[in-house]
């Protein structure tokens, strides 16, 4: 047997239906395409809905909404403060060591160890690195943020009485 004797098995491959071949037979003279119109004369593109309004505009397209209250920090683990080898730890000496971005609000988070004394001052701090800085011998002193408290929007105001 050799590749150009390969075949399908009967009934496996049925040939595709030939329309718009002369009115004898069922594909001919409209073609299955009904009488006149717009869609007769094959002019429509897809999701097309004749000048309303398409249903793939029409849905909406992002979820959700954006919080104009949140506070976005630089996470800054205490393995990171140990390996950087400073006794004192803000937000400049963090930049200068190339460890945060320039306006970046610090939050110093608990993952790894603190062996040394170490005074940190930060945005925020979580509860575990707050408790190994201080069991360690070092400091903690959280800076205030360069913004004043936002007052909640006026909608919610009302819901809370």
């Amino acid at each position: 047997m050799k590749v150009h004797d390969l075949t399908p098995p009967p009934g496996a491959h049925r040939r595709r239906k030939r329309v718009a071949r002369g009115i004898g037979g069922k594909g001919g003279k409209t073609a299955g395409r009904g009488m006149k119109g717009q869609r007769a004369r094959n002019t429509v593109r897809i999701g097309f809905e004749g000048g309303q309004m398409p249903f793939n505009q029409r849905i909406p397209k992002l979820k959700g909404f954006k919080n104009p209250f949140r506070v976005e920090y630089q996470a800054v683990n205490l393995d990171t403060i140990e390996d950087s080898g400073l006794t004192e730890v803000t937000p400049e000496t963090l930049l200068s060591k190339g460890l945060v971005g320039k306006r970046a609000l610090v939050k110093v988070l608990g993952r790894g160890a603190v062996t040394r004394a170490v005074n940190v001052s930060a945005h925020a701090f979580s509860g575990s690195a707050e408790a190994a800085i201080v069991a360690a011998g070092g400091s903690v002193q959280k800076l205030p943020l360069p913004f004043a408290v936002r007052p909640p929007a006026s909608g919610n105001a009302l819901m809370n009485r």
